[in-house]
């Protein structure tokens, strides 16, 4: 498996696959953020956490930018931007998220990814390299055991994600999270380190 030379408490963190690559999110990449998420709201909508409370989302960019720069240094998340070079001479263009949080040390050292994808930009191997990716630098490098993904069940393109990757289904987590406007319940998914092919699971991907 492919070793890496931050430290595991170090952060920013930068990581590259080809044509994706996963880097902290910056202030200038506020505008690109926007215009993502305002383009992919019907898209990302029926799949994204919601409060029960119905309080309307409060942080700003720029306050979720500096909880990402300070959670990723004490080690208690890994929050990644999803850039993606579409094409040989283009620049990389922030496509989509990707963290890990939380991250539990002591007896467990294991954490839960979530993740989201520009419906532009979907079909193209780009979540299972970004998953991939960061599975391998934390189960290899950080020295993290276990990783865990939960989905909804009608959520195909996800569960393919975790089925390309070998992720092994753990059943039906009832009512798990609050998910745009009502508690739903989850497939959850999840691999140890113990489970990871020689070579990362990178070498899983075509």
């Amino acid at each position: 498996m492919k070793q890496f030379s931050a430290l595991p408490t170090s952060w920013p963190v930068t990581l590259e696959h080809h044509r994706v690559m996963l880097a902290p999110l910056r202030y200038p990449h506020r505008r690109q953020w926007y215009e993502v998420r305002n383009r992919n709201a019907a898209w990302l909508t029926p799949w994204e956490a919601t409060d029960p409370l119905r309080n309307p989302p409060s942080m700003t960019y720029g306050a979720m930018v500096r909880a990402h720069n300070r959670d990723g240094a004490a080690g208690v998340s890994f929050p990644w931007a999803i850039f993606f070079q579409d094409g040989p001479a283009a620049r990389p263009e922030l496509v989509g998220q990707m963290i890990a949080a939380p991250v539990l040390w002591g007896s467990m050292r294991s954490t839960t990814f979530g993740y989201w994808v520009d419906k532009e930009q979907a079909g193209k191997n780009i979540v299972p390299t970004a998953v991939a990716l960061a599975a391998d630098y934390l189960l290899s490098h950080v020295g993290l055991h276990r990783i865990e993904i939960n989905i909804v069940p009608e959520n195909a393109p996800s569960i393919r994600v975790v089925e390309k990757l070998g992720f092994r289904s753990e059943g039906i987590r009832k009512d798990y999270i609050h998910i745009n406007g009502q508690w739903r319940d989850h497939a959850s998914y999840a691999l140890t380190v113990q489970e990871i092919p020689p070579g990362g699971l990178l070498t899983r991907l075509p």
